[in-house]
């Protein structure tokens, strides 16, 4: 507005050129600190009229008016400074500790952790930074960021002047105790009125402290250098063998084993030797190749016993070659070990190193066992004896084995007999059997043709089985054989006596034909019996009439029935004997003879004729 008009609304009129309206700056920053200057331009950065300088100004404010000795000179007053540039980079940093609870070690129940406490005096914020220790395992660093941090429930906050030396604060629920603090901290505090007490030492944590000392190793005995031993027995092994016995255990078993001992590194290697179809999967190392304790060191019994690896602590003695010897028993992770044998390098290094000289090696043979000779029961009488010997051998038992080739070639072969039973029985003195004999398989069966009105029922008197002979063991079982048929022997079946009096005429015909397979007494039993007839039969041929050829025969039979009992058994002897020759013919002399001697027939003209 003009000098004119007054400064009210509808009097005043406005720039249109004018398009900035902003405030001076009045706060700056100079060498890194903050300051203030007044205002050169107004609004919109018009300029004052006549503008004075801060000097200028001074004066003007401290200058009053007096008579003689002119203005009086009055002292500035202080400039207002806000408190953040007051208070700017102006930090106060106290030393504290707290104590932290480990529940999950063994060597230390709590942590003393050492932080570092800062308070900035420019806003009233707080923070809390612990100095990072290298492989601590913590997480180090800032604790708190800052902040203002709240004091109780009511929404109070933490001031400087709540801090102090040898006090505990608690900050979210953490407990800090204030030991000490810096220079410009304790100079700060004194200027306010606030009486600092004295500093504490700062605690320092016991595990930390305890892992700073250092270890105080026991002093042992120099040993020997390990490179040194390196270098000496590198690629030298000592081999033993021996027997893992491990029959105490169920499906145990005498294992045959290779020790091996490194020279080089006091190490130990067992090897499995496997044999073809053994039955044990072939892995090549029972143990792999390490050290091997002897003797362990008592152990506290807090600490469990089960641990990963086995350090030098644990153990009180380690295997050496000493405890290594042909006829030494050595345990090896629980596993039993008898040394039998070494090799010739081994036993070389034991007469060098410890004057050892007998290497006579352990007999590790497994004896012979005693058979135990087997009892066979007596034979009960069922079924064959071969067939009841499978039950005495096997728990599952299997038929005998059959002589198939034998079967093939003897096959529907069958000699055929004709026996008389021997009994006290009259009854059965007039039953006739036939005896079969199968050459495939050796067996006998027995059959009665039935005969009417006989009062005797007839059939199958012995199934088809073999028959033992008298005598005969039913561990060694003797079988009749063809050659233990002839004419007039008995065959004895179970009990019962059978006596031969007939045979077929296959059986000479295959007697014949094989007879270098028969004794000659047999083959010439069954053809002295079939000798009458092949002279009745030549005599047929030679011109006689069979018809009366068969009436004479006829006649004799009815004269020989009139008289007694008569024994054709002798008759036949007295017939062999007068025949030396074997020929089967008698002249005319000596028959007449016989039958004169037997008083057969008693009709000289029935003899005649005959």
């Amino acid at each position: 507005p003009g000098p004119e008009l007054p400064f009210l609304p509808g009097c005043t009129m406005k720039d249109p050129t004018k398009t900035s309206f902003h405030r001076t700056q009045t706060l700056d920053f100079k060498n890194g600190y903050a300051f203030s200057r007044l205002p050169r331009e107004g609004v919109g950065g018009t300029l004052f009229a006549n503008q004075l300088s801060q000097d200028e100004l001074d004066d003007l404010c401290t200058k009053g008016t007096t008579l003689t000795y002119g203005q009086v000179k009055r002292p500035a007053p202080s400039r207002f400074t806000p408190a953040f540039v007051a208070y700017d980079k102006k930090v106060l940093k106290f030393d504290a500790y707290f104590m932290e609870e480990v529940a999950i070690s063994p060597e230390e129940n709590y942590r003393i952790r050492q932080v570092g406490l800062y308070y900035y005096l420019e806003d009233d914020s707080m923070c809390i930074i612990e100095p990072k220790v290298k492989n601590s395992g913590l997480l180090q660093g800032k604790l708190m960021k800052r902040h203002r941090v709240p004091k109780n429930e009511h929404g109070d906050y933490y001031h400087w002047k709540d801090l102090n030396l040898g006090i505990d604060l608690t900050i979210y629920g953490r407990t800090y105790r204030v030991v000490n603090c810096d220079f410009f901290t304790k100079v700060f505090l004194e200027s306010q009125g606030i009486v600092v007490n004295p500093p504490e030492e700062l605690v320092s944590d016991p595990y930390t402290e305890q892992r700073r000392t250092p270890f105080q190793k026991p002093i042992v005995p120099a040993g020997p250098d390990p490179f040194r031993q390196f270098l000496t027995y590198d690629t030298k092994v000592l081999r033993f063998y021996a027997i893992w016995d491990d029959t105490n255990c169920a499906f145990g078993d005498h294992h045959p084993c290779i020790i091996h001992y490194f020279l080089a590194d006091d190490t130990v290697e067992v090897r499995e030797i496997h044999k073809r179809n053994d039955g044990r999967d072939p892995f090549p190392v029972l143990m792999r190749r390490q050290r091997l304790p002897k003797i362990f060191v008592d152990k506290n019994k807090n600490f469990p016993s089960c641990v990963l690896e086995i350090t030098d602590h644990e153990v009180q003695e380690w295997y050496s070659p000493k405890d290594f010897g042909i006829g030494k028993t050595v345990t090896l992770l629980g596993r039993t070990f008898l040394i039998y044998d070494c090799d010739k390098f081994t036993q070389d290094f034991y007469r060098e190193k410890y004057g050892i000289t007998d290497f006579q090696p352990v007999d590790v043979n497994k004896k012979p066992i005693e058979k135990v000779p087997q009892v066979i029961p007596p034979y009960n009488g069922f079924g064959i004896p071969e067939d009841s010997l499978q039950n005495c051998l096997s728990l599952f038992p299997k038929p005998p084995r059959k002589d198939v080739i034998k079967m093939l070639e003897n096959n529907l072969k069958v000699l055929r007999y004709q026996v008389a039973l021997e009994s006290p029985v009259p009854e059965d003195k007039n039953r006739s059997f036939i005896l079969s004999y199968f050459l495939s398989d050796d067996t006998i069966s027995i059959y009665e043709p039935p005969v009417k009105n006989s009062g005797i029922l007839g059939g199958k008197y012995l199934k088809r089985t073999k028959v033992t002979k008298p005598g005969s063991t039913p561990e060694n079982p003797i079988y009749y054989e063809p050659s233990d048929f002839t004419i007039g022997s008995t065959v004895e079946v179970f009990g019962h006596r059978f006596v031969i009096t007939d045979a077929d005429e296959y059986v000479l015909n295959y007697l014949e034909r094989n007879a270098e397979s028969f004794p000659a007494a047999t083959v010439q039993s069954i053809r002295d019996h079939f000798l009458p007839r092949k002279v009745v039969v030549e005599t047929t041929s030679s011109g006689i009439p069979k018809k009366d050829l068969d009436d004479l025969i006829v006649e004799v039979q009815k004269e020989l029935k009139l008289q007694e009992p008569f024994n054709t058994r002798q008759f036949h002897e007295a017939f062999h004997h007068f025949d030396k020759e074997g020929s089967g013919f008698l002249d005319k002399a000596r028959f007449l003879n016989v039958c004169d001697r037997f008083h057969v027939p008693t009709s000289t003209i029935l003899l005649k004729k005959v």
